[in-house]
């Protein structure tokens, strides 16, 4: 997974996840994955910076997979890099 995040001027912070056909062939499958991560991301959104825009951008099928206490430690690692 990897993230691309840009400043806003418009007060609040955006999320979106994106699953491309490559990875799941199935929408189900596409949308169980945004699922998840969007799960993930609510719940730790105190966590990142505000007046920001972020794009999750999935690489694997694994995350469908994964246990969900591994994908949020992934998806924090993430925006801890991009702080930097």
């Amino acid at each position: 997974m990897s993230l691309v995040f840009v400043k806003n001027e418009r007060g609040f912070t955006r999320v979106g996840v994106v699953v491309s056909k490559k990875v799941e062939k199935t929408a189900v499958g596409r949308n169980r994955i945004r699922r998840r991560v969007y799960e993930a991301i609510r719940l730790n959104m105190d966590k990142l910076p505000k007046e920001t825009d972020y794009v999750f951008v999935v690489y694997s099928k694994k995350i469908a997979n994964i246990p969900f206490s591994e994908l949020e430690e992934n998806l924090g690692l993430l925006v801890e890099q991009s702080k930097m």
